[in-house]
C-alpha cells in the first residue's frame, strides 16, 4: 500500500579521518532532496575514535535532513586511551548521544539496534564482533514490545556470520542471534564492517534471516568504490539499491560472500565484485 511506503537511506563506515568528502556531499545533497523516512549508519563513523573525527562526524550527522540512528562501530571506540575506553568508552559520542542506538518507528516498519562493537573481548583481535547476551536480550525485548503486524529491520554494525568461509571467526554469538531474530518478523538485518555492499539470505536452523551489507563512505574502499544502500519498503517487499557516484548496477556492486574484514582481497579465492577495483595499497591511516 502506498501508505506503508517507506524509503530508508543504509549508510556505513564513514571513517572521519579518512572520509570520502566528494562522497559525503553528494550523500547529503541526496538526502535532502529524497527526504528518506530514516537514515540509519550502522559504524565506524571515525577512523581512530580521534576528539576531532567524532567532532567532524558530530556535524555532518547532526546537519542530515532526517531522523538518524547510529550504531557503534570497533574504530568507535577508544584507541589511545585505555581508561576511558573501559570506563566511558561512548564519551566521544555525547554531541549526538539522542542518536546512538536510537529505535525509529517508522508506522508498520522499525529499526532496532543491536550492540556488536565490545570494548574488549576474550581473544586477541578486538576489531571483531561480539554479541553480548544483554544486548540480545535488549533487541529482542525490543522486537517483541512492536505493535502487532510490524515488521523490523536490525541495525548492527558487524554481519551477524559466526565463521567465514575459510573457517574464521567473525562474529561471536552471531549464529545465535540469527536463531532468536529468524523467531521474529524482522526484514532483514543491516550491517557494515566490510566495506561491501552485499544481500545474502542467511540460513538457521529457525529459518533464513536477510542479512544486508553497506559499503563505505570512505577512502578506505575494499573491492568497489564508496556506496550506500537505498532501501525501499512497499508494506510487504523490501528492494535495494546500491548507490554510487560511479553508476555501477547494483549487482555488480554487491559481493557474494561476507569476508573476514575490510581490506582488500590478498588471498586466491576471495570474494572480489566484478568490477574488480581493488586498490594496490591501503590508504594511510595516520
Amino acid at each position: 500500500m502506498a501508505s506503508d511506503f517507506r524509503r530508508i537511506f543504509h549508510l556505513s563506515d564513514i571513517h572521519f579521518g579518512l572520509e570520502n568528502n566528494r562522497a559525503l556531499d553528494w550523500v547529503k545533497q541526496e538526502i535532502a532532496e529524497k527526504r528518506p523516512d530514516a537514515v540509519a549508519i550502522t559504524g565506524d563513523l571515525t577512523m581512530r575514535a580521534r576528539h576531532r573525527e567524532f567532532a567532524a562526524a558530530t556535524r555532518w550527522i547532526n546537519s542530515l535532513e532526517a531522523p538518524v540512528t547510529v550504531e557503534v562501530g570497533n574504530h568507535d571506540m577508544p584507541y589511545f586511551n585505555p581508561i576511558e575506553r573501559f570506563f566511558a568508552p561512548y564519551r566521544r559520542f555525547r554531541g549526538m548521544a539522542e542518536k546512538v542506538e536510537k529505535e525509529l518507528d517508522l508506522g508498520r516498519l522499525a529499526i532496532i539496534p543491536l550492540k556488536t562493537a565490545v570494548r574488549m573481548q576474550p581473544r586477541l583481535n578486538w576489531s571483531k564482533g561480539w554479541v553480548s547476551n544483554r544486548a540480545l536480550e535488549r533487541c529482542l525485548d525490543a522486537l517483541d514490545a512492536l505493535p502487532s503486524g510490524t515488521h523490523a529491520l536490525v541495525a548492527v554494525h558487524h554481519p551477524l556470520r559466526e565463521v567465514g568461509t575459510q573457517g574464521t571467526a567473525l562474529t561471536k554469538h552471531g549464529g545465535k542471534a540469527l536463531r532468536e531474530l529468524a523467531k521474529r518478523n524482522v526484514e532483514a538485518v543491516l550491517s557494515g564492517h566490510v566495506h561491501d555492499a552485499f544481500d545474502i539470505l542467511e540460513k538457521t536452523s529457525e529459518g533464513p534471516v536477510r542479512m544486508i551489507g553497506a559499503g563505505t563512505l570512505s577512502q578506505r574502499t575494499r573491492s568497489t568504490p564508496p556506496s550506500f544502500n537505498e532501501i525501499e519498503w512497499d508494506g510487504e517487499k523490501l528492494s535495494v539499491y546500491v548507490r554510487n557516484l560511479q553508476d555501477v548496477d547494483t549487482r555488480d556492486m554487491q559481493i557474494d560472500d561476507v569476508p573476514e574484514n575490510a581490506l582488500p582481497p590478498r588471498q586466491e579465492g576471495e570474494p572480489v565484485a566484478p568490477i574488480r577495483q581493488v586498490p594496490r595499497v591501503d590508504p594511510p591511516i595516520h
